[in-house]
């Protein structure tokens, strides 16, 4: 009987290991016909803060709590990152810089190959250009765009009246809810803990949720006398409107099932375009933290 028990406890064995095997083929297979036999472009998303601290956004960045990040120890930390993301295979390189400008970066890109350029602070550069070197690509996308608003958020932001435009300034910028909006009680982490930490940080799901949070306060609020949807139009405009055109410009790039895409753009956007590729039949979104690590 013992001798028999072997071969039985083998055929067992191979039968569970095939039946594994089938399973995770079957979610592979499954994968590519959720939406009707489809193969989904693989997309990874890296948030960023802005490396050149231009302070452009809502949040600004003292003097005193910014980095260079072309001293050496940056440089060295910004190379470890492109050797970690390039575990990706990007085949397209995704950046935030409107298309209007694309020549004029495939003109730094193509100077930075023939070693006739130096990278500057931004991250366009140090992630973009050092990535599609890298992967020995010929250019970055530029898919930046702003949105576009409503007519009646259009025809008030065009009005003559510096009253009403000077109090929706006022609160825009210091309205009664800035004392809800998360990133006042977010440490940032580039100087302390150094880039490859900070990206960790930005890029975590609770900081996409509650960063989308800060979109549904504040303005969003705002009222006029005759319209007291004017802050959710003005918002759809400013930010959901702009982020579903970059969702598009990159939709409308030249691509194959078989490629790759690697988007970098400021953090506090993938709170929408996270969404939205995670959403998309089109698009399988990839975990930046299994190249982060």
């Amino acid at each position: 009987m013992k001798i028999r028990i072997l071969p039985a406890l083998l055929i067992m064995g191979t039968m569970i290991s095939c039946n594994n095997i089938k399973t995770q083929n079957d979610a592979e297979e499954n994968k590519k016909n959720e939406y009707g036999n489809h193969k989904q472009t693989e997309v990874l998303t890296l948030g960023t803060f802005h490396f050149s601290f231009g302070n452009h956004d809502v949040k600004k960045i003292e003097k005193e709590d910014q980095i260079d990040v072309l001293d050496p120890k940056y440089q060295e930390e910004l190379a470890l990152l492109a050797e970690k993301i390039i575990a990706f295979k990007p085949t397209k390189i995704v950046v935030e810089a409107q298309p209007k400008w694309q020549t004029t970066y495939d003109s730094l890109y193509q100077a930075y190959l023939e070693g006739d350029h130096e990278l500057s602070r931004n991250e366009v550069q140090q992630v973009g250009f050092r990535l599609a070197k890298l992967a020995g690509l010929n250019k970055v996308h530029c898919v930046d765009c702003w949105g576009g608003n409503m007519d009646n958020v259009q025809a008030f932001l065009e009005t003559n009246d510096s009253v009403a435009l000077q109090q929706f300034k006022e609160f825009f910028s210091n309205h009664p809810d800035t004392l809800l909006k998360s990133y006042r009680y977010e440490k940032d982490l580039f100087k302390t803990e150094g880039i490859i930490a900070e990206l960790k940080r930005l890029n975590q799901e609770d900081h996409f949720k509650r960063d989308l949070g800060n979109y549904l306060v504040g303005v969003f609020k705002y009222q006029l006398p005759d319209d007291e949807q004017f802050g959710v139009d003005f918002t759809t405009g400013w930010w959901f409107n702009r982020n579903l055109r970059i969702f598009r410009n990159i939709q409308r790039l030249e691509t194959t099932p078989n490629d790759r895409i690697f988007i970098i753009f400021g953090a506090g956007h993938m709170n929408l375009l996270n969404l939205f590729f995670d959403a998309s039949p089109e698009y399988d979104l990839q975990n930046v933290h299994d190249y982060l690590e």
